[in-house]
């Protein structure tokens, strides 16, 4: 019997969802930053075995009071979930204050056919009383849902949550190949290693003002022979002062990111890489509706 389906990780910013997807998968398929939004997209990666398929879905954090079009994307990533989850993985953490009348716990309430597991994160930041406190906060919350202490970090039980969720796959199909990782295309993971660099080396509105798009994307060979990617970026931002920021006096804090980039671009693709950044304004991208498309979010 072959078991497949569609697992939908939800939570709320910092959370470590993104690291628990990357711990299950075994790859790096999300960037993982300690600021919220670091994640923006819905991304898939598929673990696969001889008799099954783990179609994993990572999703922005929750943004409770959208600010722009693109929370409201954000947000609706995350809707989508609901609609066609096979096992559901709420993921939180143990210094996560949960209100009992926050919105995505009323929804998944509301959940009573799906299979649900609450995924119970950074357990190595607390004592056994605390963690007790918190089964107990959850089995009251979600008694529907199976509780699941870890810590994604440290990869604590996140083989007990593998083999658990093994277990509850219904029996279905092979969704992709099976050495297939992904659905999203190597020139998306170009453009967020490049928005990772930017949220770990700026601050301030800087890292959620922008927005990297890959404009050229060409597999080459050096004189003697060798692999190269060949690749050109542009940073969009939102005024000429977030333009100034980004590139630093006499260009030095755009050369370190570029630097920065490159090193992880040429780890992921295991070839050596020249990569070339731009920056543009383009004012208010957030609340555009033409270039959110352009971005992926529509």
């Amino acid at each position: 019997m072959h078991r497949s389906g569609f697992i939908n990780i939800i939570g709320h910013p910092n959370v470590g969802k993104s690291t628990l997807m990357n711990a299950l998968v075994g790859e790096r398929m999300s960037i993982i930053t300690n600021k919220p939004q670091t994640t923006r997209h819905r991304i898939i990666g598929i673990l696969s075995g001889e008799d099954f398929q783990m179609v994993l879905s990572d999703t922005p954090g929750v943004v409770d009071k959208p600010a722009y079009k693109m929370h409201q994307a954000m947000n609706s990533f995350v809707q989508s979930t609901f609609e066609d989850a096979d096992l559901m993985l709420l993921v939180t953490d143990v210094l996560e204050t949960y209100p009992p009348e926050d919105h995505l716990l009323a929804q998944l309430r509301k959940q009573q056919e799906i299979p649900m597991f609450v995924v119970l994160n950074k357990i190595d930041l607390v004592d056994e009383e605390k963690l007790a406190q918190l089964q107990q906060f959850w089995a009251e919350q979600l008694p529907q849902a199976t509780l699941i202490p870890i810590s994604a970090l440290q990869k604590t039980n996140t083989d007990v949550l593998l083999n658990t969720l093994k277990e509850n796959l219904p029996e279905g199909p092979e969704y992709y190949p099976k050495d297939q990782l992904t659905d999203r295309p190597e020139r998306f993971f170009m453009s967020e290693i490049i928005r990772e660099k930017i949220m770990l080396l700026y601050h301030q509105e800087i890292p959620y003002a922008t927005q990297v798009i890959i404009e050229e994307f060409k597999e080459d060979k050096t004189v003697g022979g060798k692999a190269i990617a060949r690749i050109s970026a542009t940073i969009f931002v939102e005024r000429d002062t977030q333009k100034s920021i980004l590139i630093g006096k006499n260009g030095v804090s755009i050369k370190k990111l570029g630097t920065d980039a490159r090193q992880d671009m040429e780890i992921f693709l295991e070839k050596k890489v020249f990569l070339e950044l731009f920056v543009k304004v383009k004012e208010n991208w957030r609340n555009d509706d033409y270039f959110l498309k352009q971005f992926g979010y529509k």
